[in-house]
């Protein structure tokens, strides 16, 4: 048949017939704690339309229409699906991998998590495929990378840019004073990054012209603390949006500034029996524009942790916390990001020793670790309109928990429960990983 036949035919069947509407879903008789600071709500009804929250109501003026679904959430606590602000799903890429750890993630109510770098050809796959509900995953939001070329030596970007040359790439680019920056974060934009990550060997003129880029052309700026030999307070003096790893800012208080990366001095811990001004100096300014601190504790905890590091960390957990607590008691906003997995046997991610450590550690209360692996992540991302608390209008992703979280962060461990985009993932049908996940493919 040809092309008019066809047509002929197509045209015949009259229009197309009109999707089916969306069926509206109902959880009822929650607790909810929304993640803005008001007092949790007993026996509330949160409606879901598609991938949105239509309502939250009193289960007692609620009025069922028919064609409802209803989920019973009585005696549960419903949260903002939690976000890790600080992951690495592809570097090196190992898909199979990528899939196990993040479906860990979200049956355990993680909805979102934040990408710092790696290849952004398989996380632009990966981003897409969460998106869309294709694999069981939070959304993905990433960087591309961009720093000075002796940083290109590290064997990472090699892994995570095979096929290509490492610093020539547009997901991980080397800077040097005659880059063209326009040119340059176009083509980072258009790998589907959200951010430009600011690494590591730029000067503080370069981290500001960088910053200053992205931001015109609305990207955020995402960066190490310290970028050698651009300082912490050169780095919040260009004015990113978030600064990771707590203890890079101890370098503030330096005698000498690190020129460069790697091969670096560990952080001069003497410094900090007392708090220091230097980095007290540097809190204040933080607070001031916003910046937000992604502090990865656990990170520092994994690193200490492992048998014969060579070389040893630069800084202990135990600073680590100190200047996370600091930082917090300066009105400091703080992400909850992670930097490591959990061992792939452990059930639950590691965002949830992350929001311990922060608790424990770094004096917040329950609620405020909850609003960093909620909220704060949500503005880390600039999704702060589409999710991290719950309301009308927002995005579906909602964990629900047994156990009061508010009393015990601990019990985030009893989720049973994730909807992300209005989706419903039961805890019980979760799949752990498998040791053949964790090969190499």
């Amino acid at each position: 048949m040809g092309k008019t036949g066809i047509l002929i035919l197509l045209l015949a069947a009259g229009p197309a017939v009109a999707a089916a509407p969306q069926q509206s879903v109902v959880y009822q008789g929650a607790t909810v704690i929304d993640g803005t600071g008001a007092a949790p709500q007993s026996n509330m009804n949160i409606v879901v339309k598609g991938e949105r929250i239509e309502a939250i109501l009193p289960a007692a003026r609620f009025r069922r229409l028919p064609g409802m679904r209803v989920e019973d959430a009585s005696g549960l606590f419903a949260l903002p699906g939690l976000i890790d602000s600080h992951v690495h799903l592809a570097s090196p890429p190992d898909r199979r991998y990528a899939e196990a750890v993040l479906r860990r993630d979200l049956y355990s109510g993680i909805t979102a998590v934040r990408d710092m770098a790696g290849d952004a050809r398989a996380l632009a796959d990966l981003s897409r495929a969460a998106k869309l509900g294709e694999i069981d995953s939070p959304d993905i939001f990433y960087a591309a990378l961009m720093a000075g070329p002796e940083f290109f030596a590290d064997p990472r970007t090699a892994e995570s840019t095979k096929g290509e040359v490492a610093g020539q790439v547009p997901w991980m680019r080397a800077v040097t004073p005659g880059t063209d920056l326009p040119r340059t974060i176009a083509e980072a934009h258009g790998t589907g990054a959200t951010a430009i990550k600011i690494y590591a060997d730029l000067p503080e003129v370069l981290v500001s012209r960088i910053a200053d880029e992205a931001h015109r052309q609305h990207m955020l700026v995402w960066a190490h603390a310290a970028v050698f030999p651009a300082s912490p307070a050169e780095v919040i003096g260009a004015n990113v949006d978030v600064v990771s790893h707590t203890c890079l800012l101890a370098y503030q208080a330096s005698a000498k500034m690190p020129a460069a990366y790697h091969n670096r001095a560990a952080v001069e811990e003497e410094k900090f029996a007392q708090a220091n001004p230097a980095v007290g100096a540097l809190f204040d300014e933080m607070k001031r524009r916003g910046t937000i601190l992604d502090a990865t504790l656990w990170v520092y905890d994994v690193m200490w942790k492992l048998p014969n590091a060579a070389p040893k960390p630069y800084c202990s957990l135990a600073l680590a916390e100190k200047l996370t607590a600091q930082a917090h008691r300066a009105g400091v906003e703080i992400s909850a990001g992670t930097d490591s997995d959990a061992p792939w046997q452990e059930r639950y991610p590691s965002l949830f020793h992350e929001t311990s450590l922060l608790v424990h550690a770094a004096g917040m209360t329950p609620a405020e670790a909850l609003r960093a692996s909620s909220l704060i992540g949500a503005r880390t991302i600039g999704q702060e309109k589409e999710m991290g608390t719950l309301e009308a209008g927002k995005l579906a992703n909602i964990v629900f928990t047994a156990k009061n979280p508010l009393d015990d962060i601990e019990t985030l461990q009893s989720v049973t429960m994730t909807v992300k985009r209005g989706k419903l993932y039961r805890r019980h049908d979760y799949r752990p990983i498998t040791k053949e996940e964790v090969q190499e493919e």
